[in-house]
């Protein structure tokens, strides 16, 4: 036998599976990236959840002033708006994690 083939023969055996399935494992910079988005996630989240905190203790605290009641609106529509982006960047990260990674 040639030293080609005894070379070959057991790389092709763990090649053409790879192949056959046409799956690769995520590679380095897809964990990475995935794992960067998962942390800007969780302290967004987290952002959002003071910022609701603060809301309500702005509306509490406002006591029928106009000016603090003006204070305490843009303090609710900045909490609602946080919370929707939030929502919006967990939906568009497993919609490119399905559509890039796995292909669905």
């Amino acid at each position: 036998m040639n030293k080609k083939t005894l070379f070959f023969t057991p790389l092709s055996f763990l090649i053409i599976p790879m192949t056959a399935l046409a799956q690769a494992a995520p590679g380095p910079i897809e964990k990475i990236a995935g794992n960067v988005a998962n942390v800007v996630i969780y302290v967004a989240g987290g952002i959002v959840v003071i910022i609701w905190a603060i809301t309500g203790i702005l509306f509490l605290s406002s006591q029928g002033s106009p000016e603090k009641m003006g204070t305490a609106k843009k303090s609710l529509f900045a909490a609602i708006t946080g919370t929707v982006l939030v929502i919006l960047a967990v939906s568009a990260k497993a919609i490119i994690e399905n559509v890039i990674l796995r292909g669905v």
